[in-house]
């Protein structure tokens, strides 16, 4: 599904042009970097937006442009959007509508953990609310990959956990660095890989092109 010639204009427009209009719930996100300006290291990073409630396409839209708005933080491309079918292994639940799903690729000199505190902050403004796992949501963003080809890794603290010497392994309370189920979700790694076709995974060693054509 392509983007208009509008919708493009839209996220790659400046974060005073595409938010004028509306409060930017990104204003408020990571306060303390706002607070304190820091050049920084500044790093990629890849999110993956997702939405089957409301008006998705709106939605992944207005969250480009909020996630470009983030502290120190710029958007540098994003995918086509993708239509998904729904996927929930609850037989008794209801029938989902399909998701909207894109990647963006960001460089911001937000921290890994700063980063994913300020995706929830815009996951809540978009009317996020978490009742059950694989329910279905107003806006759902995802922090994939983040350093220089997605290389840096993250580990949840464990006793047991010893990565590889070529990992960049730091430990942060409640994210893991890749996604944990990058390598098993189509709908994440097909607008992934048309975003950035080169990338490897940092864990598996493998092409994400790879990964992809397996499933």
């Amino acid at each position: 599904m392509s983007l208009s010639a509008k919708e493009a204009r839209a996220y790659h427009a400046t974060p005073g042009e595409s938010t004028r209009s509306q409060p930017n719930p990104a204003n408020g996100a990571s306060r303390s970097s706002t607070a304190n300006p820091r050049p920084g290291r500044v790093r990629p990073a890849w999110v993956a937006l997702g939405a089957n409630l409301g008006d998705p396409r709106t939605t992944l839209l207005r969250a480009l442009r909020w996630l470009g708005a983030l502290p120190h933080t710029r958007l540098e491309a994003a995918s086509r959007i993708h239509r998904t079918a729904a996927f929930d292994p609850d037989p008794a639940a209801a029938p989902q509508p399909d998701y909207l799903n894109a990647v963006a690729r960001l460089s911001t000199a937000l921290d890994p953990t700063e980063l994913m505190r300020a995706l929830l902050v815009l996951e809540r403004a978009a009317g996020r609310v978490r009742t059950r796992r694989n329910g279905p949501r107003t806006l759902d963003l995802d922090l994939l990959l983040m350093g220089a080809g997605g290389a840096l890794c993250l580990d949840r603290p464990s006793p047991q956990d010893v990565s590889p010497p070529a990992f960049h392994a730091h430990s942060a309370p409640d994210l893991i660095l890749p996604h944990p189920r990058l390598h098993q979700r189509r709908f994440v790694l097909a607008p992934l890989v048309e975003l950035d076709p080169d990338l490897i995974h940092p864990r598996l060693g493998q092409s994400l092109q790879h990964l992809l054509a397996a499933l």
